[in-house]
């Protein structure tokens, strides 16, 4: 478990997300920010994990958290996933890996029995500040939204 002392693993960042905004780390307004990494738009996991995030929105906003999930697909692919699962979060798209490879989230992986190079599911927490409050990787969907707001709740 990482703590907040912790210095972050990034530097600061601007992206591209969802309803043609820009994303910048520094300076945003939230107690806490959760940055959810995933492999792929319409895919069954992802679905089920934006699912879990969007059903707990309105928890994380009460604990004074911002919800922000990125993966490789396009904006179009976003927007489109967005307005799908009717999701109150924007998606960041990085088709670059800019921020998977600041994050350290590109793993081989393996998928119908070859080695395929993909986003390791992986959600990170942030505080106000910018640091790392806690990181989990190789993340498993099921209760893994309950447990990431579990950790912010503890916070307080």
């Amino acid at each position: 478990m990482a703590d907040s002392q912790i210095a972050a693993p990034y530097t600061d960042f601007s992206a591209v997300m969802t309803g043609a905004k820009p994303f910048q780390l520094s300076g945003r307004p939230a107690r806490y920010t959760v940055l959810y990494f995933y492999p792929k738009d319409n895919t069954p996991g992802c679905t089920t994990e934006s699912i879990a995030f969007r059903d707990l929105h309105a928890q994380f906003q009460q604990a004074g958290t911002e919800i922000y999930g990125i993966s490789r697909d396009s904006l179009r692919s976003h927007e489109g996933f967005k307005s799908k699962l009717g999701l109150p979060f924007e998606l960041i798209s990085d088709p670059e890996e800019a921020m998977c490879l600041q994050f350290g989230v590109m793993k081989m992986k393996n998928m119908y029995g070859k080695q395929v190079r993909g986003v390791e599911r992986s959600t990170f927490v942030i505080d106000a500040d910018g640091k790392l409050m806690k990181e989990w990787r190789g993340v498993k969907v099921p209760n893994h939204a309950e447990d990431v707001l579990e950790f912010i709740k503890s916070q307080a």
